[in-house]
């Protein structure tokens, strides 16, 4: 049967290597093949199955697990102790598959000769966990060889080493001390039973000492009983983590974690190490969680063989994470391993599978470093090993990990980099850093004006005055992101450097290039001009052809909505003639723009506001327009009364309410003095019950068409960057202070959203563009409080049209056009117009002296001419203006 089945799986795997597809389901593959379909229908059982799998991915961990559980109840113990050690030589086995391993080994092993290998599988067992119960199976395992020379004194030592590795686990490390007193009350070897009661706590303890107490003959020493209440005080101090743990469902890592941070604060090594082992015990596949264990381990014990097999654990349970692998090379350096062991664990990583094509160029950084700092430059050996695992590096991206992830993980060519400065820092071979920078700007990275500048500042480390010229000529050339930057190091360069001839050469280059990149910049703005007038042009259709159907749609219901809505113009046509006047501030006319709408009476007033809102007690030059206020504040008067008393005495308070009383979250203060107007505008974005308030001047535009309100740019600005990415903690001035050391800084401004909270986005504007260039190849990618923030010159998208503030729209000629404020929109478009008075006709941006008397007389000439045409609603809006 095994035979035949060695013979099945060679066939189907050579079949699959020839003619399946590489990401093709095992299951489906199996289906489709008739050797499968033959083999599954003679075999007694789903293990070949697995076994097949397991052929095309040896690293299927679930795979792993069903075969063994399979191979168990066939019975089959020779191909099961074959399955389980494969299975180990790739991952760490949880304590289940551990116990049941060594329980049939023990069966199978029972003579003498063989305990040995039963030691070695315990060995192997308790270093891929730290698990109390197959300590306490070693230990007892044990005692059944006590009768070989040595035997009590290998029991002895597997019980201490036992108490050592779990004996401070809370909840089962008590079973481990008491078979060791049993042990050693059995063989009264020692005088003290071995209690240890230290600060090494059980949750047993109370009768642990007793026990003790009562076993010795001349009392309890003081050391002990101190030791004793100092594990009392401990045990107490810990109950609530462990109580926590009882009842929290698996895997726990929330409480686990609280328990780590307090023995962290506690300090102790020893229960600090024993509550890792226990959180990875459960949470073996977390990578955070070895990463924080190794990280303890390599700054605070540094014991090396602690230290190395935890790494080495923490790789086999996580290997797709390549930082654990990182650490694991730094560790193995830090500790003096040999040259092939760090050279096999680096290989090992390069088959672990990571999930990132970054992750295999820091590995391979990694692994350069650690050759670079073992290399003596004075000797060939090393320095050739180096050299030709820089090249496999780059072979192994090109070949690898490019056919894998479709990207090299290496776009700036970092290796080549690190390697060019290699040759020529210290093996003084600046021709061999210039093949490798001719390679990099190759491979796409010519357009950048960083990468110029770096080989350029290697040449004038390195080089010499020729090479620095004949990199920054290319350049000039090449650059296509910031041409401005390695125009002016040209330059620069030929005034320190240069002849005369050289300036003249440089200069004839810089004009030239800059013109070309300016002829190109214009041709697509003025491009992106064109595109953004014809989307204009089709939005203007589509708003045209939308009316025109709803018109039509309007005209199909018949005269009878027009008859009754006649009826409603005669009672609005006195309330119409009558002159509203206009409002004295924008803000204030509320829903309805400058003139209120027939019909509209505004809300029941007290006498006292009445007399408040006179427009004739009203001063713009001493007033301030206050909004983004709550609409829930309650007694608005009272409580902005309180807090603008500081800057001057109040004339009045005037907050907005709505026709049902409800507060419109905007208000105007006015002052007896306009002294008071500048120390009120000081209290913008002051938070009043959570929210900003936004203090503006009172203005009204109409008076003062000149008043400039802040608005955004919409062409790219080089003396500007944009930066985000920000921590939404970074203060202006934080961000000042990190940004004047590449310039004169104008301005800085934080975007927010309208309740104050930050976006984590800014703008920063340097005296000229030079400035603003250099801060963006020397801030982006920079790290700010954790954070890797992106810098580029300020180029703010288009705006919709329809969005900006004082953009024409279609409206009703009846309705004047709505002018916006320095906040932009109302909270809301709704018009109270009766329907009946609305426009349906094209907008008409302003109506002359007789207009709208000749379209009436114009249409009906048309109608006189022909038939008779039915009335729209714009028609009978016109018979009853003009009655």
């Amino acid at each position: 049967m095994i035979e035949l089945e060695v013979v099945i799986l060679s066939a189907v795997t050579a079949e699959r290597k020839t003619t399946w597809p590489r990401y093709c389901s095992p299951v489906y593959v199996a289906l489709s093949s008739s050797i499968i379909y033959i083999y599954v229908h003679y075999s007694t059982s789903h293990s070949p199955l697995c076994i097949f799998q397991l052929s095309i991915n040896a690293f299927d961990y679930n795979c792993h697990v069903d075969l063994i559980k399979l191979l168990k109840q066939e019975g089959e113990l020779f191909r099961l102790r074959k399955a389980r050690q494969k299975m180990s030589e790739l991952f760490p086995l949880t304590e289940e598959i551990w116990l049941d391993w060594l329980k049939d080994e023990i069966r199978l092993t029972e003579e003498e000769p063989n305990r040995e290998k039963v030691y070695e599988l315990f060995e192997r067992a308790v270093n891929d966990y730290i698990c109390p119960d197959i300590w306490l199976e070693y230990a007892q395992y044990s005692i059944g060889g006590m009768g070989s020379p040595g035997g009590i004194d290998r029991v002895r030592a597997i019980f201490e080493r036992a108490v050592t590795a779990v004996g401070l686990h809370m909840t089962k490390g008590q079973t481990v001390w008491e078979a060791y007193r049993e042990f050693e009350n059995a063989i009264l070897s020692t005088v003290q039973v071995c209690v240890s009661i230290t600060s090494r706590d059980l949750l047993d303890m109370e009768a642990t000492y007793a026990e003790y107490e009562e076993w010795s003959e001349h009392g309890v020493p003081e050391t002990v009983i101190h030791q004793y209440k100092k594990a009392l005080q401990q045990m107490e101090k810990c109950k609530s983590f462990e109580e926590s743990l009882m009842v929290a469902e698996p895997p726990k890592l929330a409480e686990y974690q609280g328990y780590i941070d307090f023995e962290l604060k506690e300090g102790d090594p020893a229960r600090i190490q024993i509550t890792f082992e226990r959180t990875l015990a459960e949470n073996c596949l977390v990578p955070d969680m070895w990463a924080k264990y190794t990280t303890y381990l390599d700054r605070q014990l540094k014991i090396k063989d602690l230290v190395l097999s935890t790494h080495e654990r923490a790789v086999r349970n996580c290997p797709w994470t390549m930082g654990l692998w990182k650490s694991y090379l730094l560790a193995l350096e830090r500790h003096g391993a040999d040259h092939q062991t760090v050279s096999d664990v680096f290989e090992k990583a390069l088959n672990a599978g990571f999930i990132q094509a970054t992750d295999y160029v820091e590995i391979w950084q990694a692994y350069l470093d650690y050759l670079r700092r073992r290399v003596d430059f004075k000797s060939s050996k090393e320095l050739e090993e180096l050299r030709g695992a820089f090249s496999r590096s780059l072979d192994y991206m090109k070949q690898d990990v490019e056919e894998r992830f479709g990207e090299s993980g290496d776009p700036s060519c970092i290796i080549m980099q690190i390697w060019a400065r290699i040759e020529a820092l210290h093996c003084k071979n600046m021709q061999k850093a210039r093949e490798l920078w001719d390679n990099i700007m190759t491979k796409g990275n010519a357009k950048f004006a960083n990468m110029w500048l770096e080989y350029y500042n290697l040449e004038r480390s390195y080089g010499d005055p020729i090479h620095c010229r004949k990199a920054l000529h290319r350049a000039v050339q090449c650059t296509s992101d910031y041409p401005e930057h390695v125009c002016e190091v040209l330059l620069t360069f030929e005034r320190v450097e240069g002849s005369l001839e050289d300036w003249d050469v440089a200069v004839q280059k810089t004009e030239t290039r800059l013109n070309r990149i300016n002829e190109q910049r214009a041709k697509a703005a003025e491009k992106e001009a064109n595109l953004a007038r014809q989307e204009e042009e089709r939005a203007e259709q589509r708003r045209k052809a939308k009316s025109e159907k709803k018109t039509q749609k309007k005209f199909q219901k018949g005269t009878r909505t027009g008859e009754k809505r006649k009826a409603e113009q005669d009672d609005y046509q006195d309330e119409w003639n009558e002159d509203s006047g206009k409002m004295h501030c924008l803000t204030e006319t509320g829903l309805f723009g400058r003139n209120a709408p027939p019909g509209y009476k505004p809300a029941a007033a007290t006498p006292q506001r009445q007399k408040d809102d006179n427009p004739e007690l009203r001063n713009d030059n001493t007033s301030v327009f206050i909004s983004n206020l709550a609409y829930t504040l309650e007694e608005p008067e009272s409580k902005l009364r309180t807090l603008f008393e500081t800057c001057g005495p109040i004339t009045q308070i005037r907050p907005v309410f709505s026709n049902k009383g409800t507060f419109k979250g905007y208000c105007y203060v006015q002052f007896e003095s306009p002294v008071s107007v500048p120390e009120a505008l000081k209290l913008d974005r002051r938070e009043v019950e959570g929210r900003p308030m936004f203090v503006s001047p009172c203005v009204d535009k109409n008076k003062n068409p000149d008043f400039k309100v802040f608005k955004y740019n919409t062409s790219m600005e080089k003396h500007k960057i944009f930066i985000s990415g920000l921590p939404f903690s970074c203060t202006k001035e934080q961000l000042e202070e990190l940004c004047k050391s590449h310039g004169t800084i104008k301005e800085v401004r934080l975007v927010t959203y309208r309740s104050g909270k930050p976006k984590g986005l800014a703008y920063v504007e340097f005296a000229d563009e030079t400035q603003a260039s250099q801060a963006v190849l020397r801030m982006d990618g920079m790290d700010v409080e954790g954070n890797k923030i992106s810098v580029a010159i300020s180029n703010p998208p288009r705006r919709n049209m329809m969005d900006k503030p004082g953009t024409s729209r279609p409206m009703s000629d009846m309705m004047p056009r709505q002018v916006y404020g320095s906040r932009g929109r109302g909270r809301t478009g709704l018009s109270l117009l009766p329907r009946s008075l609305h426009r349906q006709s094209a907008p008409v941006s302003k109506v002359e002296n007789g207009t709208a008397a000749e379209q009436v007389t114009a249409s009906s000439a048309a109608n006189a001419a022909g038939e008779p045409k039915p009335l729209s609603n714009s028609d009978f809006a016109r018979m009853l203006l003009n009655k």
